[in-house]
């Protein structure tokens, strides 16, 4: 088990980032059209690939 001390940046630096995604995906698709619904679509996509990216490797 690792046992390095993290401070609050490298704790919080991966849900802030993926927070920040959510909130621009959520926005594109309230606010328009043709590109922007792919924008939402990329960004909202990103955090499940995410969660599942590390779902995966914890159970394996």
């Amino acid at each position: 088990m690792n046992r390095t001390r993290k401070n609050l940046w490298q704790i919080f630096r991966a849900p802030l980032l993926l927070a920040l995604l959510s909130i621009v995906g959520l926005v594109a698709a309230l606010i328009g059209d043709g590109l922007l619904d792919l924008v939402s679509w990329l960004t909202l996509g990103s955090t499940l690939l995410v969660i599942a990216w590390y779902w995966s490797r914890r159970s394996g």
